[in-house]
């Protein structure tokens, strides 16, 4: 607790001192709780934790030097300077991600208990939250998840009151011993500036995790003495609480327990000045590294790609294979080759996914094709941690529109991990999806919505058209070392075409041609690639010899074949379903200006729906979607004019 308690001083002094740059939170107060909770936990155990959680990371036994360097942004930093104060994380120590994101960690922690439970380990995760995370949806699902799952997670809640600037009671109707029952699980309530209590409180929780209980809330009541930030002004409490609350000091109630024990008042000072002098020659450390070199801004944020060969579909065969068996057996063969992958989502288990893709999978693989509630954020969060244990998640989100109900576990988890963490962070996981228009679904279950997925860097973008390109990349995207968004046209899935070969697969950033031409480049993606072969057969009978491109993989682009390909029409248009602005074809159009300029004899066009949501009437929706006809009749402008 000194540790901790002289680490967050001293902390914000450099904070002062402009030694510290960004956000800083600090757990003053707070030293008993993260000391007495982790006390019981092995180097193999977990937690996850919060945006104010140096005394987490402390107390599960990080080293104070590189975290000091990582809060002066250095090189030699616990993430390499790219995390910063609220992201400090190192899973080979069981340190599973200081998180910026209030109640982040919490389906992240259920990942890391999942990969625990199906690899046989013992492991239990602690998961950190402060009490204003109890009104996040996330914790909700989380807590929901584990305790259907039978997860060993503790829920520890430090609460120490307030929500940045707003007190509990203003907050909450229903108090944790409330929720607990709620959700069917034991809760436990400990004082929290007592490190004797919490760590005996502890002890039974963790080892009857051990024993196969499921999950746990613990509730550890303490108090924050300094700001929600350093800068606060704290204009929303009382001196006079504050005060209170100090006198209850965690570091002087242990202090008082030790001289009552018969511990001398010299040997308690020894560890002040010892704790004293280790935290001095940290900051001296880290005031001596340097500072990350402006030419490695770039790693990290995707682990290298292994190279991945093209395997060879025959030309026809006996056997028509529809994109749906793909689904089906790039998951099989994936699961066969692969201990490590699993398969979760709503209703992919007994009910083998609301299109049948899953069918039978429960059955021969028991225990790793695994349901989960209607829980979006906790499905994708389970994947993240599940990853950065090491596992090789594969998780549905049952329509494309529903990304937007777990779009934190996306674009500030999945994709920003290996990146804040300096590459500690394994992140191979893929969540597979399907959208589609053209049957009247609706503006919430028709979206093509790859371009929100293609602008966060570190996450992949995968559409495939074809069944041998389904099977190939979708067990190419389980096999990557990085997060993959594998996204199915559900008005493929009968689509017929030649089976490949069981080792099949399709490297993720290479698109293909699918018809060769001279005269014009069509580029394509997803069910649109069909349209653009359709249109391009129809112009062939009028004497317009049209290429078309498919791209197969959004993120990573395949720049050089739409290069390569405009070289040899010098006219390019783009066809797309999601809607024409701001698109994945306003990209490829700045490409063919930016780098393809001296190859346009023409403007570049772009076929796609109007900027309006998805209509429900068959009539309108007709009228929005673009097909075959308006592709042809494009080229037919562009050629002409």
């Amino acid at each position: 607790m000194r540790r901790i308690r002289r680490f967050e001083e001293r902390a914000g002094q450099l904070y002062r001192d402009t030694e510290v740059p960004g956000f800083l939170h600090l757990s003053i107060g707070q030293e008993a709780t993260a000391v007495g909770a982790c006390r019981p936990l092995r180097a193999t155990d977990a937690i996850t934790s919060t945006h104010r959680g140096h005394g987490h990371c402390l107390a599960k036994g990080m080293p104070p030097a590189p975290m000091f360097a990582e809060l002066m942004g250095r090189d030699a930093g616990t993430c390499h300077g790219r995390g910063g104060s609220m992201h400090i994380a190192d899973p080979a120590l069981g340190v599973y991600g200081a998180n910026g994101i209030v109640g982040a960690g919490l389906p992240i922690a259920g990942g890391v208990a999942t990969a625990f439970r199906l690899t046989g380990s013992d492991g239990v995760v602690v998961a950190f939250f402060g009490d204003g995370a109890v009104a996040q949806g996330m914790f909700h699902e989380a807590v929901n998840l584990a305790a259907v799952w039978d997860l060993p997670v503790v829920f520890c809640c430090e609460n120490n009151h307030y929500a940045e600037f707003s007190r509990a009671a203003d907050q909450h109707r229903a108090g944790l011993v409330d929720r607990a029952a709620g959700y069917g699980i034991e809760y436990a309530h400990v004082d929290g500036n007592d490190v004797v209590a919490v760590a005996d409180v502890m002890a039974k929780l963790v080892e009857g995790r051990r024993q196969g209980g499921g999950p746990v809330l613990l509730e550890a009541d303490t108090y924050r003495w300094h700001g929600h930030y350093e800068g606060d002004p704290q204009r929303y409490r009382d001196a006079v609480e504050v005060a209170e609350w100090q006198r209850r000091d965690p570091l002087a109630v242990a202090r008082d327990r030790l001289l009552a024990l018969g511990v001398g008042s010299a040997a308690v000072a020894v560890v002040d000045t010892e704790v004293d002098a280790e935290i001095e020659a940290a900051i001296e450390f880290a005031r001596a590294a340097p500072e990350p070199s402006p030419s490695s801004l770039g790693e990290y944020v995707v682990a290298p790609r292994p190279a991945v060969a093209e395997g060879v579909v025959p030309a026809s065969g006996e056997e028509r294979y529809r994109v749906m068996d793909a689904v089906r057996d790039a998951l099989a063969t994936s699961l066969d080759e692969d201990p490590g992958v699993f398969v979760a989502g709503i209703d992919v288990g007994a009910g083998g996914n609301v299109f049948g893709l899953t069918r039978g999978l429960a059955g021969a693989y028991p225990e790793r094709v695994r349901d989960t509630p209607i829980s979006e954020t906790a499905i994708t969060g389970l994947a993240v941690g599940a990853a950065m244990a090491g596992l090789r998640p594969v998780v549905e989100i049952m329509y494309m529109d529903f990304l937007g109900v777990c779009f934190d576990q996306l674009l500030n988890q999945a994709a920003k991990l290996r990146y804040m963490t300096g590459g500690r962070a394994a992140m191979s996981l893929v969540v597979r999806t399907q959208f589609g228009a053209g049957r009247s679904s609706g503006s919430q279950h028709s979206q093509s919505l790859e371009v929100l997925l293609a602008h966060v860097p570190g996450l992949a973008v995968v559409m495939p058209s074809t069944p041998a390109d389904t099977y190939g990349l979708l067990r190419a995207a389980i096999r990557d070392p990085n997060p993959v968004v594998f996204v199915e046209h559900r008005h493929l899935y009968g689509f017929r075409g030649v089976k490949p070969p069981a080792g099949h697969l399709v490297p993720l950033g290479r698109a293909v041609v699918r018809r060769p031409g001279t005269d014009v480049t069509v580029v394509s993606w997803s069910r649109m690639a069909h349209e653009a072969l359709a249109a391009a057969s129809a112009l062939a009978a009028e004497g317009i010899s049209a290429e078309v491109v498919d791209l197969r993989t959004i993120v990573p682009l395949d720049r050089a074949t739409v290069l390569e390909s405009l070289a040899r029409t010098n006219r390019l248009v783009i066809a797309h379903e999601a809607v024409r602005d701001f698109g994945v074809g306003a990209e490829l159009a700045a490409l063919a200006a930016d780098e393809g300029f001296w190859h346009l004899d023409a403007p570049v066009v772009r076929v796609a729906p109007p900027p309006t949501p998805v209509p429900y009437a068959p009539a309108l929706e007709w009228a929005w979607l673009p097909g075959a006809d308006a592709i042809a009749d494009a080229v037919r402008r562009l050629v002409r004019d």
